[in-house]
């Protein structure tokens, strides 16, 4: 499969056709770079939520997730405390799974954790940005398609996990990594692909 052409002309990935939401998502956001802790925060909680559903139901849901969890400000998500919980599992506007909520307060905490560590959120996830020799040498359906966990996303998922974080196993991790341009998984064809291997060569990695 190549990429799908749209009615503007342009040439997309495959899994964004259907839905003018998620192709605005595949244009503007996915596999971008991405450097902002409190962005980052958001999407490793939201991958999380997705865990068994569709990405494009968390994305229809996004900004009420923003609202209900403060915008994703961890150092103010870390602070939730029993009566904001039962609070979020009344919310119908997001996902009402207790376990996932309260996961996501667990991990603001680790985050704290990690920015004081590291300096930000963003020099710790991306030194697991995989080094070019050990991407594909294509960027087709073919390849791409049944790419789910890599090394680097199990070596950040287990010592995520290692930190106290939680659900964030590889499978998450690497959608993770894909939507924050860690790796550009845009396939060859896709106009994106060239935008966003520009955007990273350009990206000062943060240390």
């Amino acid at each position: 499969m190549s990429a799908i052409m749209g009615p503007d002309g342009k040439g997309r990935c495959w899994w964004q056709e259907g839905d003018d939401l998620y192709c605005h998502y595949h244009d503007q956001e996915w596999g971008r770079p991405m450097t902002n802790d409190t962005r980052l925060f958001e999407k490793i909680c939201l991958e999380g939520f997705q865990a068994g559903l569709s990405w494009l139901t968390i994305l229809k849901k996004r900004e009420n997730f923003r609202e209900a969890f403060d915008g994703f400000d961890f150092n103010k998500v870390a602070v939730y405390d029993d009566a904001k919980v039962e609070e979020l599992v009344l919310n119908a506007g997001i996902i009402r799974h207790r376990g996932k909520i309260n996961s996501t307060i667990n991990n603001a905490k680790k985050a704290i954790e990690l920015e004081k560590e590291f300096g930000s959120l963003a020099a710790y996830f991306w030194s697991f940005e995989p080094r070019p020799e050990d991407r594909p040498d294509k960027f087709d359906h073919a390849t791409l398609g049944p790419i789910a966990i890599t090394e680097e996303s199990k070596k950040l998922s287990k010592d995520l996990k290692k930190r106290g974080w939680s659900f964030v196993g590889p499978t998450t991790v690497y959608a993770f990594m894909q939507a924050m341009g860690l790796v550009n998984d845009h396939i060859e064809g896709c106009f994106c692909r060239e935008e966003v291997e520009a955007a990273r060569n350009q990206l000062t990695r943060p240390t």
